[in-house]
């Protein structure tokens, strides 16, 4: 069979969005491993899948894969780009959706063209809802003693995905993915954790690079963001509204404070419509 797919991205954080509301393909680990491939396949940071709801107040049932073919509960960047396939497609009229995922509902409202907001809820930072089990007597902001960055404060924040965000005065000199990879070897992840490395340039910007489980670095990370911006209010050290200046660009970010969702702005960028063709276990890209 031949699936359609448009490849689209959110500051460089880079997707295939498939739609299983008109088309009902198979979609394998194998065959999100064959398609992430950015060699032999199309190539994407995520793959996003949209499906009909299977909740009444919901309007789209939202689904993400890493490009090593694991599943994530929660994409900040991805939302924004489904909303706009969505808006593109003419599947809804609707500048307000709200995508039933994995973690909970998320509402995302268009603002313009390529710009679009989304509620990515409300951030939870207990251990346990990470989960994360910290040194006995330890207390937020955390410790935790890295090969070339010694001894770095880390807060941790769960907006749909666990993220643990390193405090540290230079981003410009880390190494990111080697620094990540120490990070997790020396903390108690139970079920893996993407980590952020933050830099405050002011109490409205902070600069960010974040690794994700299953992907690695990215350009961009929407719920990275939003952790950061999370956890940086609640180490008091950050205003209501921010930017957050990444590798692919600056998102906008706003959280009022606790018990209230946290807000993610951004653009959303098509790049190209594409067909693969599916055949058992032969794919071919055309």
């Amino acid at each position: 069979m031949i699936l359609h797919f448009t490849k689209m991205h959110g500051l460089g954080n880079d997707f295939v969005v498939i739609d299983l509301v008109t088309q009902s393909p198979v979609l394998s680990e194998p065959f999100i491993k064959y398609l992430a491939d950015r060699r032999t396949g199309v190539g994407f940071d995520q793959l996003l899948v949209i499906a009909p709801p299977t909740a009444l107040d919901a309007d789209f049932f939202y689904q993400i894969y890493n490009s090593d073919g694991s599943e994530s509960n929660q994409c900040g960047n991805g939302a924004r780009c489904v909303a706009k396939f969505i808006f593109d497609k003419q599947l809804s009229c609707k500048k307000k959706l709200v995508l039933q995922t994995r973690a909970g509902r998320m509402t995302t409202e268009r603002t313009d063209s390529n710009w679009f907001r989304v509620d990515v809820g409300t951030p939870r930072f207990a251990p346990e809802a990470i989960p994360f089990q910290p040194k006995e007597g330890e207390t937020a902001p955390f410790y935790c003693v890295l090969e070339h960055l010694g001894r770095r404060p880390f807060g941790i924040a769960n907006v749909g995905n666990p993220h643990a965000v390193v405090l540290v005065e230079n981003l410009s000199n880390i190494d990111v993915a080697n620094a990540a990879r120490d990070f997790r070897e020396r903390t108690a992840f139970g079920e893996g954790v993407n980590v952020g490395f933050m830099e405050r340039s002011s109490s409205d910007t902070i600069q960010l690079r974040v690794d994700e489980r299953g992907a690695g670095e990215t350009l961009a990370c929407g719920s990275g963001a939003c952790a950061a911006v999370a956890i940086g209010r609640d180490l008091a050290q950050l205003d209501q509204k921010v930017t957050v200046v990444m590798p692919g660009g600056k998102l906008e970010v706003s959280w009022p404070g606790p018990k209230a969702a946290i807000w993610l702005s951004g653009p959303a960028e098509k790049v190209f419509d594409g067909k693969i063709k599916v055949n058992g276990h032969q794919q071919r890209y055309s």
